[in-house]
């Protein structure tokens, strides 16, 4: 759950910039202007690759991620090689097997990890800023992202290790119950396909189907990296072009499909021999740089976004016992995203518990929240907010979000701004207008407990 939460916590603002001329690499630079807060440089590496950059003198450090548009949602008819491919990168490269790779990784203190999600493949890399270090954790990272080997013996094992862990989720009932959400809201959408895929999918996958998705995805035109540590933008500069230097040029992945509503309400029932119930209640949400975006998110916070101060918590766990956790949440993608609800609770409890959150979820639309409800959200959610920000890490993450999703340079800086602008009328008409009680998608899974006559 935690990037998940962290991209929750993204917002749209208004872009406020200035513009400079940086002659050493003829690249213009655009550098957030708000207040005395996170400054962020951005610019295009001569391969067409999209840099953010924050400079980040406190410790002797630089994270570094890479965003490739290569997730799932590019997977088409075959599902899982994404997934697959991105695995691939922390495997052989160039001369050097998957040993040496993360020998010379580990000599210089250096942390590498790679991750693949519906929309984007991720790389990063974190090493000290020593330049001996540094050079040989950038040199080993250049070949990492532009070198694969994908070696045939070692396709096979990392074939096998996504093969256990499709098996895996086939007997987890809440991952069960999260693909058969996915595939009902998301039904003839890239969005409702398993991000692993599944057992016939990836048993097919080829060698060469692997390298022909890293050659047209993996490439500068379909690249954000984000920067943040104790180098210069000069320095960082150069650092963007060495480790592209080894990448094809390419294009910038097609824009996904739109995400249409249900035309009605689905049940969907999975059996399942277990003592508890996975429910998700849910329907597509809203896209990254929605305008509502500020008016949905601080009324989710209310509804079930906010933990034991949620109403969903509230009266579904601490007033009547029905689950241990309660929850919901907006997750905004490139093409529309889902909204979603869910518990898990006791068999026999199911039909309760559904009709209660339901009724919730209703009631909210209907009445809004109150102003008392309103104000100490907005205190909860500003006053944490610095706490999201406080590592490099962090804020590269936020960056690469930035970037890839093509959100203001200014919105770190606006958050909180933007957050209490909010009324309890902007909630009230936002979730009216985008949340259809009529059309959710309810997927349970778990064991039927039969009445007792």
């Amino acid at each position: 759950m935690t990037l998940r939460n962290l991209f929750l916590f993204l917002l749209l603002g208004f872009l406020s910039v200035s513009c400079s001329k940086e002659n050493e690499t003829d690249t213009t630079i655009v550098t957030s202007t708000q207040g005395e807060g996170i400054k962020i440089q951005t610019w295009h590496s001569s391969k067409g690759a999209k840099v953010l950059f924050v400079h980040a003198p406190q410790l002797p450090m630089i994270d570094i991620r890479l965003v490739f548009n290569a997730g799932s949602a590019r997977d088409k008819a075959q599902p899982g090689i994404a997934q697959l491919t991105n695995t691939m990168l922390s495997q052989s490269a160039g001369k050097w097997s998957t040993d040496e790779i993360a020998e010379r990784f580990e000599a210089v203190g250096a942390n590498f990890s790679t991750a693949s999600l519906r929309d984007m493949a991720i790389v990063s890399l974190r090493s000290l800023t020593e330049k001996k270090l540094l050079d040989q954790a950038i040199a080993t990272f250049k070949v990492v992202v532009s070198q694969p080997a994908f070696k045939i013996n070692e396709v096979k094992r990392q074939k096998a290790q996504q093969l256990i862990s499709i098996q895996n989720r086939l007997q987890s009932p809440g991952s069960i119950a999260s693909e058969a959400f996915y595939a009902a809201v998301f039904k003839g959408h890239p969005y409702a396909q398993p991000t692993l895929g599944t057992k016939e999918s990836v048993t097919a996958i080829s060698t060469d189907a692997l390298k022909q998705f890293y050659k047209q995805y993996y490439v500068a035109n379909n690249l954000t990296v984000a920067i943040v540590g104790n180098v210069t933008q000069s320095q960082a500069n150069v650092l963007v072009e060495e480790i592209t230097s080894g990448l094809s040029n390419g294009k910038a992945a097609e824009k996904l499909a739109d995400v249409g509503l249900p035309t009605k309400a689905q049940y969907i029932h999975k059996e399942y021999a277990s003592t508890q119930t996975h429910i998700l209640v849910g329907q597509p949400g809203m896209k990254r740089g929605d305008a509502d975006y500020f008016s949905l998110y601080v009324g989710n916070h209310i509804l079930g976004g906010s933990g034991f101060g949620s109403r969903i918590m509230q009266e579904i766990r601490e007033k009547r016992g029905l689950a241990y956790s309660s929850y919901s949440y907006f997750s905004p993608m490139l093409a529309t995203g889902p909204f979603t609800m869910g518990m898990q609770t006791r068999n026999k409890n199911t039909v309760q518990a559904l009709e209660l959150l339901n009724k919730l979820l209703k009631d909210f639309i209907e009445k809004g929240p109150t102003e008392e409800e309103l104000q100490h959200s907005k205190k909860n959610i500003t006053g944490g907010f610095a706490l999201r920000v406080d590592s490099n890490k962090d804020i590269a993450e936020y960056l690469s979000v930035i970037g890839f999703y093509n959100l203001p340079l200014d919105y770190l800086n606006t958050f909180n701004d933007k957050v209490n602008a909010v009324t309890t009328g902007m909630i009230k008409d936002a979730f009216s207008r985008r949340i259809h009680p009529d059309k959710l998608i309810t997927v349970t899974v778990g064991q039927t407990v039969k009445d007792k006559k």
